[in-house]
């Protein structure tokens, strides 16, 4: 039983990019292909994490049970733990894509503008290195969130 609780959202997100890439060769907009599949994904995370939540209620779990315990010198990780650690890889992940698009942006006129002064190097490599620091300013406050769960 466990083991089609863990191949259920991954089937179900194979088949999601399977039938947009099916989509995309059928001549549908990559756009609209691009929104189902995040509507898809979200969909799937929703469900894979509101499975455990209500397995949990159901059981009827109180907040001290779900409370960092230490028998035989293992832990067991509150759920917070693990919200912590969901929040660590979105930050990480849409500070990445956010300074990836600005340097993607700031990049090419950069270079459009060296080629045509060589003195505005300087200046036009700023603006690029703005963009990275957004990158940078998300991997700090993953490390910082980290950090916290991880006392």
């Amino acid at each position: 039983m466990t083991y089609l609780l863990i191949a259920l959202p991954i089937i179900a997100l194979a088949a999601s990019v399977f039938f947009g890439i099916k989509a995309f060769k059928n001549g549908k907009k990559s756009r609209n292909i691009v929104v189902k599949q995040l509507l898809a994904f979200m969909a799937i995370a929703v469900v894979t994490f509101a499975v455990p939540m209500v397995a949990s209620a159901a059981e009827g779990e109180t907040a001290a049970d779900t409370q960092l315990i230490y028998t035989d010198g293992a832990t067991v990780a509150r759920q917070s733990d693990g919200l912590g650690l969901i929040a660590a890889g979105i930050v990480t992940g849409l500070s990445g894509i956010g300074g990836g698009i600005a340097v993607a942006a700031a990049a090419p006129a950069a270079i459009g503008a060296t080629a045509e002064d060589p003195k505005a190097f300087g200046k036009s490599l700023i603006f690029v290195a703005l963009g990275e620091g957004v990158a940078l300013y998300g991997l700090l406050i993953s490390i910082l969130i980290l950090a916290k769960v991880a006392v």
